[in-house]
């Protein structure tokens, strides 16, 4: 396994990933600017976090975590393709985009793959892992490889929009949404029936605003799902959830 492990990003993703593959490599963070490299490094302790991509030129592994734009990802994929040693293993955690089209921006699709952890990611157990067609066979036991050193269940899944639990499960969020606007319930009540009925462990709209509403209606968007009225307005109105202190809930 590798030394060095390299980080793409400084949100929630980026930060649960680092706390994760610190106990078992040398964690390098890229942070866009110096405000979000202060935040990241009292979030993760051991990190080496850094504003400067070329910090990253020593790394075995990189894995991105920025926005999930497929513009945005791209840019910093093909950046990262040229800063990498040759020998590097890349990856994204994509949640919803052409892993196919991010391989193919990296310039490495034969060392490539799509890691999607979920947040948050020390206690969260699943990775969907998706391999482009040209990742060779040595690629793809690297990844194996890696989520079970990092203790996670790696289900392999095709390169398709969401790939399993987005593409089920965004519809199912929508559609809270949209009967919370017709049926005159608040959200806590919506919520309380998915926990106490369903077993849930968190209700559908206080996931949305875990999530992200941004993040949420761009997955929505990549899947083909209606976004609601509802989830464009709050995210238009700088409401993005937790993150932004207001979503479908108030947070502190």
């Amino acid at each position: 396994m590798p030394e060095k492990f390299g980080i793409v990003g400084s949100g929630a993703i980026a930060r649960g990933l680092a706390r994760v593959a610190v106990d078992h490599h040398d964690v390098v963070l890229w942070a866009r600017s110096e405000s979000s490299a202060e935040s990241a490094a009292a979030a993760v302790e051991d990190a080496a976090v850094v504003t400067d991509l070329d910090a990253l030129a020593e790394c075995d592994v990189a894995v991105e975590a920025v926005t999930e734009d497929e513009r945005v990802k791209s840019e910093v994929l093909g950046r990262l393709g040229k800063v990498l040693p040759e020998r590097a293993y890349l990856a994204s955690t994509t949640s919803s985009l052409s892993v196919r089209a991010l391989a193919e921006a990296s310039g490495r699709p034969d060392r490539f793959a799509a890691l999607h952890v979920f947040n948050p990611v020390p206690r969260m157990e699943l990775v969907e892992l998706c391999f482009p067609e040209e990742a060779t066979e040595d690629t793809r036991e690297f990844f194996r490889d890696l989520c079970r050193r990092f203790e996670k269940t790696a289900v392999e899944v095709p390169d398709s929009a969401g790939f399993v639990v987005n593409r089920l499960l965004f519809p199912y969020l929508f559609d809270a949404v949209r009967l919370l606007e017709r049926g005159g319930l608040d959200a806590a009540a919506v919520d309380t029936c998915m926990k106490l009925g369903a077993g849930h462990p968190m209700g559908p709209l206080a996931l949305l605003d875990f999530v992200g509403l941004d993040v949420s209606a761009a997955i929505g968007e990549a899947i083909g799902a209606d976004v609601p009225d509802r989830v464009r307005k709050l995210v238009a109105e700088g409401k993005l959830g937790r993150k932004s202190g207001q979503g479908f809930f108030a947070y502190d």
